[in-house]
């Protein structure tokens, strides 16, 4: 029988967690997605079952055949988001719906089954509800979950799966860039594009991150710490920094991002950033800008700031860009009064430290 919408996970409890004097070590100064809590969610999906065998037990490996199509034909799809310790020692999800939305999307475009929108919301609020206790007390501390799937028939001829299993497991996070500089420096490359139209670009898939992923040495290579990512056409609109959205900030007080045409992914923290902005009186525009008007821009003075948003780093300050005809520094090369400000903002919502007006926090009782 298969899994309805609202169907609660069958419960298996880690009989041999990670104790609590080792847990508090690690939860110090843990490195991004390197340490993982006791429990995980998996629930599998074939034809005929649709969504079945839903359970929360001790994290571990998976059992996969080497035959599953997932490694042959890169069917795969994934979130990141993250769950906070309020004031009162409570603890809520962000946004949740909206990855719950995103995941289906994304599920549709890979022609993969979509997983209910209830049931995605129950895995993760249990995977919390029983890992709690990782959600490091320092400032900045989150724990970081990780909902996936991936197609598990055992098969070599090109065809989508018939079976699935969608998985989450969590992470617990105090930071991502890990840098001296309060602002980073990026590569614009002219080798690599990240996404076509047609393609997978506003999809969730492992198989972008992959392909951006010479793109980024190339930019370690020439001393930058992440890059930029220009349309696939003509090789001149501004798309993604790394794996985050952008914003570029005038010196009228204005805010610009790339606008969602398909090669862009829909980020929630970037979504997130539009509402609060327009809610503090800034104006924001989504709209195309071009590499060109970027450095013509930054050298005139009338582009005062630059920063990249997403889920891990939340929002990331840029300072100077490098590329093969240029090297241009945005305002004093550091972070900007806007990009903090509206870190501070949406942080201090993140973590209860200020009114929720959005109903963005999903407490998890």
């Amino acid at each position: 029988m298969g899994l309805g919408e609202a169907q609660v996970l069958s419960h298996i409890p880690n009989v041999n967690p990670v104790p609590a004097s080792e847990r508090e070590a690690l939860l110090r100064d843990p490195a991004f997605g390197r340490v993982f809590t006791d429990h995980m969610v998996t629930i599998r999906f074939s034809e005929g079952r649709g969504w079945h065998e839903g359970w929360l037990g001790p994290q571990g490996e998976l059992p996969l055949h080497p035959g599953a199509l997932v490694l042959h034909y890169a069917q795969e799809i994934f979130e990141g988001m993250k769950a906070y310790r309020l004031p009162d020692d409570g603890v809520a999800l962000f946004r949740p719906e909206a990855n719950a939305r995103r995941f289906r999307n994304s599920a549709v475009r890979l022609d993969m089954p979509p997983l209910p929108e209830d049931l995605f919301l129950e895995s993760v609020r249990s995977l919390v509800r029983a890992d709690r206790d990782w959600i490091p007390r320092a400032e900045g501390g989150a724990l970081y979950l990780r909902p996936f799937m991936i197609a598990t028939e055992a098969a070599l001829g090109l065809k989508s799966s018939s079976d699935y299993l969608y998985a989450v497991v969590a992470s617990p996070s105090v930071g991502y860039l890990k840098s001296d500089a309060s602002a980073i420096t990026l590569w614009a490359s002219e080798t690599y594009s990240r996404a076509a139209p047609g393609g997978t670009g506003e999809a969730k898939c492992g198989g972008n991150y992959a392909a951006g992923l010479a793109a980024h040495a190339e930019a370690v290579r020439e001393g930058c710490r992440q890059v930029v990512f220009l349309d696939a056409a003509e090789r001149r609109w501004v798309e993604e920094v790394g794996s985050m959205n952008v914003f570029f900030v005038f010196d009228d007080g204005s805010l610009l991002t790339p606008p969602l045409t398909g090669t862009i992914l829909p980020g929630i923290t970037r979504d997130s950033l539009i509402t609060v902005a327009a809610d503090l009186g800034l104006t924001v525009r989504e709209e195309p800008y071009s590499i060109d008007q970027w450095y013509a821009d930054a050298l005139s003075g009338r582009l005062r700031e630059v920063f990249g948003c997403g889920t891990a780093a939340v929002v990331t300050p840029i300072g100077r860009v490098r590329g093969r005809s240029f090297d241009f520094t945005v305002g004093d090369g550091q972070a900007g009064p806007v990009a903090e400000r509206l870190k501070a903002a949406l942080t201090d919502l993140q973590n209860g430290r200020r009114p929720d007006p959005y109903g963005w926090l999903d407490k998890v009782r």
